[in-house]
């Protein structure tokens, strides 16, 4: 498996942005809002976010390159990372994309495609040596998961990793999460928005207006359904809605002291086991190789 450090190392050679942003997931802004479980989650899980008490949620919605200087008028996957903050102090993360697809299981893998994701001519030679990687490829072109997205409001997100939801008598079930948007193009604002922060803009305008919600959907797994993989296709499961994320303002910035708000997918609390995913287990060392480099 590659290094953390050659990881970030090729990832910001890619990118060429500034030492203190994220390797990926640069640009972004926090937002608050509070998450309400519905009580089929409740039944199936005994972690505290899920128990549907309100629970204080703090969201970053980013673009996913490596570097905060690229206007949002580039075409770019999209995230949504919410941390739930419970009422015992712990907090937990869930990270989403645009992308409903997760193209490897190998982290070097998937670092040689990001990098040649930034060249067209390279991207398409990459895929054509790593035909595996063309299903999720094509699942995110027809959800269009990259692009020059009008709104964060407006996009599903897809947390790819699977997680064990523990009830209270400890039965396990696996699920996958999706963040649904309520929004639709109808509920567009009447103006457009421009400029390099164009995002944050439409944002700011938007919840002026009101809230902004996603639904929080889990697929739950079936015979035959891997949750050990991120690539593995969960054809056939049954879906629950889980929740709601409803975010209601714009947070000052917690990093403007230079102290990282970190968001890691493989923070947990009673009630949430993590699987054995390759890709979700190296990222906690990657982001600590990132995180020490900003600090």
């Amino acid at each position: 498996m590659i290094d953390p450090v050659v990881a970030i190392d090729r990832l910001r050679a890619a990118f060429k942005g500034p030492k203190q942003h994220r390797a990926l997931h640069a640009k972004g802004r926090f937002y608050g809002g509070t998450f309400v479980a519905t009580p089929e989650a409740a039944a199936l899980c005994r972690a505290g976010h899920l128990s549907g008490a309100p629970t204080p949620v703090v969201v970053r919605w980013s673009n996913a390159g490596g570097n905060a200087d690229v206007p949002d008028t580039h075409p770019d996957i999209r995230g949504m990372a919410v941390k739930f903050k419970l009422a015992d102090g712990t907090t937990t993360d869930l990270l989403g994309q645009t992308s409903p697809r997760f193209p490897t299981d190998i982290p070097e893998e998937f670092v040689a495609l990001t990098r040649a994701s930034l060249k067209p001519g390279s991207l398409l030679l990459y895929l054509l040596t790593h035909p595996k990687m063309l299903p999720a490829i094509a699942a995110g072109l027809r959800v269009k998961a990259i692009g020059s997205h009008v709104s964060f409001a407006e996009p599903a997100y897809y947390p790819i990793h699977a997680y064990g939801w523990l009830d209270a008598t400890g039965a396990r079930t696996w699920v996958r999460y999706v963040l649904r948007p309520i929004a639709r193009q109808a509920d567009r604002l009447p103006h457009t928005f421009s400029g390099a922060d164009r995002l944050a803009g439409e944002m700011a305008a938007r919840l002026a207006r009101g809230p902004v919600t996603h639904e929080l959907w889990v697929q739950i797994a079936g015979r035959g359904h891997d949750p050990h993989s991120a690539v593995s296709v969960w054809k056939g499961c049954r879906e629950l809605l889980a929740g709601h994320v409803v975010v209601t303002e714009e947070l000052p910035d917690p990093e403007a002291d230079g102290t990282p708000t970190v968001f890691d997918p493989t923070r947990v609390v009673d009630g949430i086991e993590l699987s054995k995913d390759p890709i979700l287990r190296f990222r906690p060392s990657a982001y600590s190789e990132s995180i020490s480099r900003r600090v």
